[in-house]
Order: C-alpha cells, then sequence, then structure tokens
C-alpha cells in the first residue's frame, strides 16, 4: 500500500497574498458621453501575479446627456509578495468614442488599492494634459489633444509637476480587498 504525502508549506514559508475582486462601476462628470475605459495594475518589483488579468478595457457605453455611463466591468486579481513596498496602484484612462469610431482621451487618473481588508468604493478624479492655445483651438475642431508619451507618469509623479492639466470627470469603483499571511509582516488584518 503506497501512501501519498501531501506537500504543504510551512507557515514560516507563505508569502503574503492580496486578493482583489470587484468592479469599476461607470464614470460620470465628463463633457461627452460614449466613453470606455482602460484600466491596469502597477505593481513593485516583490509582487508576483497568480491570477487574473493585469491590464484590460471596458466596452463603451452611450448614455443620454448628462447621465453616467455604467460599465461593471469586473476585476479579479491575486498577488502574492514578500514585501509590502510597491503596493498596487490602479491606473486608468477614460476616452470617448465618437459616432465616427475614432476615440479621444479624455482622462488619466489613478489610485491605491486600499490595504485593509472588506468592501471598499473608491472615486477615482480623473486630469487630461491642457496643450498650448494651439493644440486646444486645434481639439476643439478636430479633437485629439496632448497625450503622454508614457503612461508611467499617471502613477509615478515623476516630471508630472511640470504637466499643465485640467480636472475631467470621475470614475467610480468598488473593490473588496482580501489579505492572507500578512500577520508574517506586521500588518494586522
Amino acid at each position: 500500500m503506497a501512501f501519498c504525502r501531501r506537500h504543504t508549506k510551512s507557515a514560516s514559508s507563505r508569502m503574503a497574498e492580496l486578493h482583489i475582486i470587484g468592479q469599476i462601476v461607470g464614470a460620470s462628470g465628463f463633457p461627452q458621453s460614449t466613453l470606455f475605459c482602460k484600466w491596469g495594475i502597477h505593481t513593485g518589483g516583490a509582487w508576483r501575479l497568480l491570477s487574473g488579468l493585469r491590464e484590460g478595457q471596458t466596452q463603451v457605453d452611450s448614455p443620454q446627456n448628462g447621465e453616467m455611463a455604467f460599465w461593471s466591468h469586473p476585476i479579479d486579481v491575486h498577488y502574492t509578495t514578500k514585501g509590502l513596498q510597491g503596493w498596487p496602484k490602479l491606473h486608468l484612462q477614460v476616452w470617448h468614442q465618437d459616432s465616427f469610431g475614432r476615440c479621444q482621451l479624455f482622462g488619466y487618473g489613478y489610485c491605491h488599492v486600499p490595504s485593509s481588508p472588506g468592501h471598499h468604493r473608491l472615486h477615482c478624479v480623473t486630469w487630461r494634459p491642457l496643450g498650448s492655445w494651439q493644440e486646444q483651438l486645434a481639439q476643439s475642431f478636430v479633437g485629439g489633444g496632448p497625450q503622454l508619451r508614457s503612461p508611467d507618469l499617471i502613477y509615478s509623479g515623476a516630471d508630472r509637476y511640470r504637466l499643465h492639466t485640467v480636472a475631467m470627470g470621475t470614475v467610480e469603483l468598488e473593490l473588496g480587498i482580501i489579505l492572507r499571511y500578512f500577520d508574517k509582516y506586521g500588518v494586522e488584518t
């Protein structure tokens, strides 16, 4: 009779785990409707994605004027980490699609993923770069407008102080946070 030995990790070798389950509910306060959102999660080097998608895109929603664009786009990711540095940040890009199918950037935004377990409702304010007066004039006639060369500026803050920006709308998120084995790192859950 052969015995099968089950391999289990000892408590000292377990890595801390973070599970983010939720949704990008929608957006409001933007100058036009017919919006969609590109999103991504940025983490530090000590974090490893176990399951889920690191980035994605919602569908286009065309609400009546003045109403919120609803996406109800799911987010379900599972990370492990050996350290707390580089806690996950969620970065967003809100885009407008016109009647010809052309897409125009309406705003960038980011928010830190909450570090306490439970259900969280977040409101992420967005902004877009404000070009020169010539670029603003051209934007009002043909659309488009300035965009960041590197999306890393959304969440890194490096050289962001040099940007001239204008506030845009707000993206609403609902996130459920589950922490596991963080007590090993002195974090009470």
